[in-house]
């Protein structure tokens, strides 16, 4: 069984195809050396225009993006992809050597899955890589969830829909969704709620969740009303008046 596992890790792994952009070649060069050895298949790109060039023949399953690029800034290539509905569910990591909290929470606003701050161990990079991907692949279950009389949760097909049209959550925001409607009136704690999207370390910011919240409120529309947010201690679903 727990061969059999391993191996089923092994060809999710290679089936993945992960796009990196940094500009500094030997930087780039490591995180490639690194996913490739750790089975991923990958892409590396040392300036935005090449990686938009890249994109409109290939949808990779995960883009590894530094903020700082010498054409294009990485926060304008978030910007693109979040619009475009053919790329709005790759999911992104950031990579930033800036310190300045609002870089982050930028990003996260823009539907950015998680970010990395550099200098980073290779150890959390690879941690966070496996971390996204997962919460992209399917949950295993067969569930519809209601929330309140308009809007539809398919945790089988990862697709939520609100008055029947299909609403594009990111990966990180439909693991919330799914956490929150697993119970309603149970209020989740920020920890819960960071450790469920395996968000861990020290550094993350408070405003993480926050900012996933507003944008999963923000794209509910009406229903959003029903993430009810408990002050000092987390949120909820809740779908009483």
């Amino acid at each position: 069984m727990i061969k059999s596992e391993i191996e089923n890790e092994e060809l999710m792994k290679a089936s993945k195809k992960i796009a990196v952009l940094d500009d500094e070649p030997d930087i780039l060069e490591l995180l490639m050396i690194n996913l490739k050895k750790n089975g991923y298949s990958t892409y590396g790109f040392e300036n935005g225009n090449d990686f938009i060039k890249f994109l409109k023949d290939n949808k990779p399953d995960l883009v590894i993006l530094d903020l700082m690029l010498p054409d294009i800034d990485g926060i304008e290539i978030c910007k693109y992809m979040k619009k475009k509905k053919e790329y709005s569910k790759i999911p992104i990591i950031m990579l930033t050597a800036k310190t300045d909290e609002m870089d982050k929470v930028l990003g996260l606003e823009l539907g950015a899955d998680d970010y990395i701050t550099k200098p980073f161990s290779m150890r959390e990079f690879l941690a966070r890589v496996k971390a996204v991907i997962r919460r992209g692949e399917p949950l295993g279950e067969s569930d519809i969830i209601l929330l309140g009389s308009q809007c539809k949760i398919d945790l089988q097909k990862y697709e939520v829909f609100v008055k029947d049209e299909k609403i594009n959550l990111t990966t990180t925001e439909f693991k919330i969704l799914q956490l929150l409607t697993s119970r309603k009136g149970w209020v989740f704690t920020r920890e819960q709620i960071l450790n469920h999207i395996d968000v861990s370390n020290k550094g993350v910011l408070d405003r993480t969740v926050d900012v996933h919240i507003k944008n999963l409120r923000d794209k509910l529309g009406k229903a959003g009303k029903f993430i009810r947010n408990i002050r000092g201690i987390g949120y909820k679903i809740e779908e009483s008046n």
